[in-house]
């Protein structure tokens, strides 16, 4: 690698419900369009493009970038599950560093339909056949349900079972995300909630997974502009935030496991040891967290999984509120998934932009004092985490 990556421009659109959106492209090209004035450059001064989504024929991040002009660039389309989004600022980054280009953009941006997510394609082998086939080996009298409800409510309960936790874990990181989400213009749900609202609310898998501990499907769009530190000083950008650490991880035999490692805990350890390292830092050192809460029970399986506090700790980490303002790390600072929604190709490169605009301090109401160190966790199953590490540049 040849130089270090930055952040230069970063945006997002409003999240909406499915039906109340505008087509993805619009959504995408909106994006696009604000990150590129964030960074104070045009169209015609990137690169490489890498445009993250799942629901669509392809070439949709064409079309995206079409709505803009024809810039006759390499143009990538991302499909990496819910990790799609990260996963192209990956790639971005590594275009970068490599000396390759100096200045590429990755956004991504799903227009979703109502209702839980629904395989598209019954004519062929499912891809998520390994994971599915991991739970069963695991737990084998899991009961049947809707695919991303019984893995990640199976995790939730394993990890309730291993470590005698209660269910109102799960509610109260619901409870703390929704508060958070109260400050953020951008989040879908807003509207405070009790711990006996996430509770009483409708059973979705189990005798405890209800539908307030699940996020809702949304659409929406983000986008960020990635430079090298000679483009950045051509193009005088003083806003800079360094990608200063990347790890990436996929399935091992470890998925045969435990249900918590089915739903991505050990390939989050992995691909989180490879971000610190690289970014010579600790969970500890991190201000702010964007992590992968599609189910309240990630959230909790990631606290660990990211190393933000010990193994079976989770309880006492919530309780003492080490997981919001005042504690050890702000968790989920926009509220989350829970609260935005998650559009899935854009899911990534949101909670990117929101570690972006914290570590410039323009974060307004939910901004955390002081940060300096952003952690991103980005995941999608089957088989694959992003975590990053984002630091001010002073």
């Amino acid at each position: 690698m040849t130089d270090k990556a930055y952040i230069g421009g970063a945006a997002m659109v409003e999240f909406k419900k499915p039906g109340a959106h505008e087509p993805y492209e619009v959504m995408g090209s909106k994006a696009i369009r604000a990150a590129l004035a964030d960074a104070d450059i045009q169209l015609k001064d990137v690169e490489q493009a890498y445009a993250s989504y799942i629901y669509g024929d392809s070439g949709c991040g064409q079309k995206a970038i079409y709505e803009l002009g024809y810039p006759g660039i390499p143009i990538f389309n991302v499909n990496n599950n819910c990790a799609s989004g990260s996963s192209a600022i990956y790639l971005a980054r590594q275009a970068v560093e490599s000396g390759v280009v100096d200045c590429a953009l990755a956004f991504g941006f799903e227009q979703m339909q109502p209702g839980a997510l629904t395989a598209n394609w019954d004519d062929r082998t499912p891809p998520g056949r390994e994971v599915m086939k991991a739970l069963l080996s695991i737990r084998p009298n899991t009961p049947h349900g809707p695919g991303a409800p019984t893995l990640f409510g199976s995790a939730g309960f394993e990890y309730l079972e291993t470590y005698g936790a209660k269910p109102d874990l799960f509610a109260k990181v619901a409870v703390k995300s929704r508060k958070h989400a109260a400050n953020n213009p951008y989040a879908l749900f807003t509207k405070p909630i009790t711990v006996e609202d996430v509770m009483e609310s409708k059973l979705i898998f189990g005798d405890s997974l209800t539908r307030l501990m699940c996020c809702p499907p949304t659409c929406g769009a983000a986008a960020v502009v990635v430079v090298s530190q000679a483009f950045a000083k051509k193009h005088g950008m003083n806003r800079l935030v360094e990608i200063a650490g990347q790890g990436m991880a996929t399935d091992t035999d470890t998925l045969f496991e435990n249900a918590r490692n089915v739903v991505g805990q050990d390939y989050t350890r992995r691909a989180a040891k490879s971000a610190y390292e690289m970014a010579g830092i600790g969970p500890e050192d991190a201000d702010v967290v964007e992590l992968h809460d599609c189910f309240t029970p990630n959230e909790v399986i990631t606290y660990e999984g990211l190393g933000l506090c010990e193994e079976s700790g989770a309880t006492q980490f919530v309780e003492d509120g080490d997981n919001t303002y005042g504690g050890k790390v702000v968790v989920n600072p926009s509220g989350g998934l829970m609260s935005k929604g998650h559009p899935i190709g854009a899911t990534g490169v949101a909670q990117c932009v929101e570690l972006v605009w914290h570590l410039r301090g323009e974060a307004d109401k939910r901004q955390v004092e002081g940060a300096r160190v952003a952690l991103q966790h980005n995941i999608g199953v089957p088989g694959a985490a992003v975590v990053s590490v984002y630091k001010a540049v002073s």
